[in-house]
């Protein structure tokens, strides 16, 4: 899943799986210097198993007794760096309390351009690959009482391991699940396992359901201050936004699995000089362009992963100055508070931007 959006009102300013926006790396692409490539582990395939159609399952294990993987929060994803020179991320399924492994779930993405099809056709049980350290863009309030969650398809999986959190906490949710056909519902038995006094499961299949799920009427029955969760297909997300902001519901999240459109948003002309502030370097660059695009080309040590906006690989701290945002990562207040960029997609508005580089 490609995602991701911080919706407003997150408490999460940390860190798609379901699987985050990524490129195939062309040939002649501007790469950083091997230090400013992100820090991987290497992991092994403890296991491949089909949960849905078009979508498996895969366990993930340290390939040596002797490394561990890093715990993470509910809602995280990582990166795969797959052989073909690709970089793919997904999120998380499992539970965070689960150690020693990152389960994933990969949809066959019917337009893909290498990743997906790539691991469906190719990973197998006792392959070795690197994958990053995990992120959360999209991470739990555990502060609320009751988490409302609505899933449409390979979006489950991060929506999963949160219910998991919410289960060891003693909190209530209540989710909505839809898929086009309970064939194409992964992860939807072991949903269902855990449906009770804690968690209400209500599932909508369109093909039976001859309708789209109406996704205001559910949300009509909860409480401003509960926190709303939806990852899901664009259309969904336009609408869980829409029905939040017409129901006064202030508390979403939200994951996506494509960059957001964003529209011809017109650019500011001229240049702009960037200051990194660690380097004490100066950068006199355009402002038509992703800032990202400068600083591979004056080697500037900065990790990345999706360069469209979504995964927050490249998240950098705004000292002084005000970016033009164009990810789908921060929230609206956390953009107008100028107090990061994702520069991958984002540039500069101001004369001059001071970041933590």
């Amino acid at each position: 899943m490609y995602t991701t959006s911080r919706a407003a009102m997150s408490a999460s300013s940390q860190q798609t799986n379901p699987s985050i926006a990524s490129r195939a790396v062309k040939e002649g692409d501007p790469r950083p210097p091997a230090s400013a490539l992100p820090a991987t582990l290497l992991a092994r395939v403890h296991s491949v198993r089909p949960i849905a159609e078009g979508v498996v399952s895969i366990a993930l294990r340290p390939a040596s007794p002797d490394v561990g993987f890093p715990a993470f929060t509910a809602g995280s994803h990582i990166d795969l760096h797959l052989p073909n020179g690709m970089v793919r991320s997904y999120s998380i399924h499992s539970s965070s309390g689960e150690s020693g492994q990152y389960s994933i779930g990969v949809l066959r993405d019917r337009s893909s351009r290498g990743g997906s099809s790539w691991i469906h056709s190719h990973l197998k049980t006792g392959d070795t690959i690197r994958i990053s350290k995990p992120r959360n863009n999209f991470a739990l309030d555990e502060s609320a009482q009751r988490s409302v969650f609505i899933a449409g398809g390979i979006g489950i999986t991060p929506l999963l391991s949160m219910i998991h959190r919410l289960r060891q906490l003693g909190r209530n949710a209540h989710i909505l699940y839809c898929a086009r056909a309970r064939t194409q519902s992964p992860l939807l038995d072991a949903l269902l396992e855990m449906a009770g006094d804690q968690l209400t499961v209500q599932c909508h299949f369109s093909d039976e359901a001859r309708s789209n799920a109406d996704i205001k009427a559910f949300l009509s029955g909860f409480a401003a201050a509960d926190h709303f969760y939806c990852c899901g297909p664009s259309p969904m997300l336009d609408a869980f936004e829409a029905a939040c902001e017409a129901l006064g519901l202030p508390h979403i999240h939200v994951e996506r699995f494509r960059a957001a459109e964003h529209g011809e948003q017109p650019a500011a002309g001229g240049q702009c000089v960037v200051e990194l502030a660690r380097s004490g370097r100066s950068l006199t660059i355009r402002r038509d362009k992703p800032l990202l695009k400068f600083l591979l080309e004056a080697e500037v040590e900065i990790e990345y992963s999706c360069e469209e906006g979504v995964c927050g690989a490249c998240e950098t701290r705004i000292l002084a100055g005000e970016a033009d945002h164009r990810d789908s990562v921060l929230s609206k207040s956390q953009k107008a508070s100028n107090s990061a960029m994702m520069p991958c997609v984002s540039r500069c508005r101001s004369d001059r931007l001071v970041l933590d580089l």
